[in-house]
């Protein structure tokens, strides 16, 4: 990380904090995720802000599920929150907390609000309340309820908390300013009623905090020292502050900054359930799909997504971070790390008519410069081998310098091939070449110095193994689908975003990869085993392309 990214506006403050001895010079930040869907880009990028500034100042961070609406939250959500946390790297520690943890004593503060006459029960319903409200150029109207007395709202707020009344029919709120020019700050609602079983503390409550109320006294529990939130809290601020100051407990200090938004894709759980929902995408880990669960399927790294985040930076002000960034951080990953091998995705078939037909020729084969440790391995060249259809021409264009009739290119590894008969279909496609080789070119090297234009990838036609690629591209086909006026963003989604090949020819080395694992095919791009690969069919999820888009658009600036 470099001085301009440590020095942002945030690590600024705790700067002043520590040197002041705020917080008596602790750091405690934490990730509060609300179990009711996946993590997507954006959340991987607050836990980087959050566990990442813990992290550089030796501090402490949590992982608190904000699990206050029974009705969205899942398990399943929680299970895989907890998963991907882990796989970013983001170390909690043995700090795996719950708002629910806490609803005794959140219940516990309301009382004391009410006893102090600043919260009290409303038989308003929503539609009610919501007039009531106003609006931002309209004062608010006193619910009928506000001026009940301490003992009838004490009586009232415990046989919500029994049961005694439907869903919906009476909250708790607090008593603040119906005239107040921040709308957060009219009376909010404190408690619903919700009878509902919750995934983590069953069926204990039924009446459950709204989030507003919950935030601020989560922090102050736990002793966090910098509650580190989106922009969009930055006006439920003053409404903590009150909550807090009410009470006279601990008090955190909240830093907002702007969300993270990714050109060609979507980051909002809501939009992104119905996309699985409506089986638009083949669910949560659709490799399309920004979830952190799907860049792991389609072989993101933690370390690329991590880099990804820093390279965005903190800002105050929304921003689109190009989809090119993430790629070229991924590419420059898994180009240090990921081995080489040789695929063939458009088989053309090659028979060497002076190669001996049955022998099979070792050659050496380097599987990472990158890497000098990787080492090397062993591919087996035969007479009948596979290359890719693009890199064959029988009328070469001009700049077309692989493969054509009479012309001689290198086998990548292996031999100096030169094309000396084609043989068609009866439609008139090619089907099969018939060429030569050097045989004194073995490895790749011309014995008489000879220049040869183009290398190109091959496999062995009896010595490679079948296998499935699924491409994938961009989900969407505009750089903000949310942004377009009068259109739905589904209407942007790419038709072309996911396409199957079958029949696709890769070098023997891949039969020992497992689930995850990902490679470099020569000249093609990054792929990874998918999961829904069994011992006789290997699956690889394209990851990204060899073509570094974002190199040349900065080059173009």
């Amino acid at each position: 990380m470099d001085e301009s990214q440590s020095r942002d506006f945030i690590r600024q403050v705790i700067d002043e904090d520590l040197k002041t001895g705020k917080y008596d010079g602790r750091v405690h930040t934490r990730f509060p995720p609300e179990p009711n869907g996946y993590l997507h880009l954006g959340s991987a990028k607050a836990i980087w802000v959050n566990y990442g500034i813990a992290d550089e100042y030796g501090g402490k961070f949590n992982l608190r599920f904000d699990d206050t609406n029974p009705i969205a939250e899942e398990k399943e959500f929680i299970d895989s929150i907890v998963e991907d946390v882990k796989w970013l790297g983001a170390d909690f520690e043995d700090r795996l907390l719950f708002s629910s943890d806490y609803f005794q004593q959140m219940y516990d503060y309301a009382i004391d609000l009410i006893k102090k006459g600043k919260a009290y029960v409303c038989d308003l319903n929503a539609e009610d309340m919501k007039e009531y409200r106003g609006d931002y150029n309209t004062p608010g109207k006193n619910s009928p309820n506000r001026e009940r007395s301490v003992e009838e709202n004490l009586d009232l707020f415990e046989r919500m908390k029994k049961g005694e009344f439907p869903d919906g029919s009476k909250t708790l709120r607090a008593k603040i300013d119906m005239t107040h020019p921040n709308m957060n700050m009219r009376d909010p609602p404190m408690y619903r009623i919700l009878h509902a079983t919750h995934p983590h503390s069953g069926d204990e409550w039924c009446i459950y905090p709204i989030y507003d109320w919950a935030h601020g006294l989560e922090d102050s529990i736990e002793g966090i020292t910098h509650s580190l939130c989106s922009i969009e809290f930055e006006n439920h601020r003053p409404l903590y502050d009150w909550f807090l100051d009410e009470l006279d407990i601990y008090h955190p200090q909240q830093i907002e900054f702007a969300r993270m938004n990714v050109s060609y894709t979507i980051m909002s759980k809501r939009f992104l359930k119905e996309l699985v929902t409506k089986e638009l995408v083949n669910g949560w880990d659709d490799p399309r799909m920004p979830t952190i669960c799907g860049m792991r399927r389609r072989g993101y790294t933690p370390e690329a997504v991590k880099e990804f985040c820093y390279r965005a930076g903190i800002a105050k002000k929304a921003n689109i971070i190009a989809f090119e960034l993430l790629e070229a951080c991924v590419r420059d990953d898994l180009n240090k790390k990921a081995s080489r091998v040789m695929g063939v995705l458009d088989p053309l078939k090659i028979v060497i008519d002076n190669f001996p037909e049955g022998e099979i020729d070792m050659l050496d084969a380097i599987n990472n410069p990158e890497d000098p440790d990787a080492g090397s391995r062993q591919v087996p060249f035969t007479r009948e081998i596979f290359i890719e259809r693009a890199d064959f021409m029988e009328e070469p264009v001009k700049k077309f310098f692989r493969l054509a009739p009479g012309r001689e290119v290198r086998l990548r590894y292996a031999y100096l091939l030169t094309c000396n008969d084609i043989i068609k279909n009866d439609a008139g496609d090619v089907v099969e070449l018939h060429c030569s080789v050097d045989l004194d070119s073995r490895g790749g090297n011309a014995p008489d110095g000879r220049k040869v234009k183009a290398t190109i990838h091959w496999v062995s036609a009896t010595e490679s193994i079948d296998t499935e690629i699924r491409l994938y591209d961009r989900l969407f086909t505009v750089e903000n689908p949310m942004g377009e006026k009068d259109h739905d963003y589904k209407e942007f989604i790419n038709p072309d975003s996911f396409k199957t090949l079958a029949g696709c020819k890769v070098e023997p080395a891949v039969k020992d990869l497992e689930h995850g694992d990902t490679v470099q095919f020569e000249r093609t791009g990054y792929f990874c085993v998918d999961p829904d690969s069994t011992d006789g069919n290997i699956i690889f999820n394209r990851t990204v392309g060899l073509r570094d888009s974002w190199a040349r658009m900065q080059k173009g600036k």
